[in-house]
């Protein structure tokens, strides 16, 4: 069993993050680890391309020297992240950060820098692209491996947050992505995050975050998994997502049972 203290409890209220170590344990990670490969291996490389550069009608095609590899609800793809949502130590860290005992899944997601030429991501807050009615969305970012600036790791603005939602520059600018002003909020200005694998970083979908390129010799795998009140509840229409909605603990005391409904999300 996991509980997070109380002083850290206060560390992410305060600062929208929490950094906890080794939360992943080696066998659980081993596995994880050899899967994650082996899926990424099975996949059209030229058809998981996650830059934030062109659409997803063309695949993300561009000239850029950079690429980042990515697949969504790998819990489709292979028992094993389907088992890590489950992993009590996991539950028991957001329980504690979202102050609810009934967490649901929104959706879960891999990205892969490869070494040299891992791309990067702008500073951004993930509120865009899934905004819920009481912002209970935060984010599990589980590393498969050490990370740092060097490879392409975690930057975050502490205490982003408590600033709601901030303006959106993307479509402001022509891009099919979100980000926040990156003038006002420059990566160069953000705290690194320094993990190990088997490392979690809880946040809230409002804390400023991005990465840089890896640029190293050595790949950064990460695996995502977002998650929400199971009675907070979308605003702004956003689309379906496999497997939202699905329960991973406490209950969901307003899901409809009516026969007529049975197929909606």
């Amino acid at each position: 069993m996991v509980r997070l203290t109380d002083e850290q409890k206060k560390f992410y209220k305060e600062n929208g993050y929490i950094h906890l170590k080794k939360l992943i344990k080696d066998d659980e990670l081993k596995t994880l680890s050899q899967e994650y490969d082996n899926l990424f291996r099975r996949k059209n490389q030229q058809k998981i391309e996650s830059l934030w550069v062109g659409g997803d009608d063309n695949f993300r095609e561009s000239d850029s020297p950079y690429t980042v590899k990515g697949i969504h609800n790998l819990q489709y793809h292979h028992a094993v992240f389907g088992k890590l949502l489950y992993n009590d130590d996991l539950l028991d860290a957001l329980e504690d950060v979202m102050d609810t005992k009934n967490i649901a899944l929104h959706h879960t997601k891999a990205h892969f820098k490869p070494p040299e030429k891992g791309g990067s991501y702008p500073m951004h807050q993930d509120y865009p692209y899934f905004p819920y009615k009481n912002d209970s969305m935060v984010a599990a970012f589980i590393h498969l491996d050490p990370a740092s600036p060097k490879n392409g790791g975690l930057f975050v603005y502490p205490g982003s947050h408590k600033l709601g939602p901030l303006e959106d520059f993307g479509p402001k600018e022509g891009s099919n992505f979100h980000y926040v002003d990156q003038s006002k909020y420059p990566i160069e200005k953000a705290i690194p995050v320094v993990a190990e694998a088997g490392d979690v970083v809880i946040f809230s979908y409002l804390l400023i975050h991005g990465s840089t390129p890896n640029t190293s010799d050595c790949p950064r795998r990460m695996f995502l998994a977002q998650y929400y009140d199971a009675h907070d509840y979308p605003v702004g229409g956003e689309p379906g997502q496999p497997g939202r909605g699905w329960l991973l603990r406490g209950v969901n005391q307003h899901r409809d049972a009516t026969v007529a409904n049975r197929r909606k999300d």
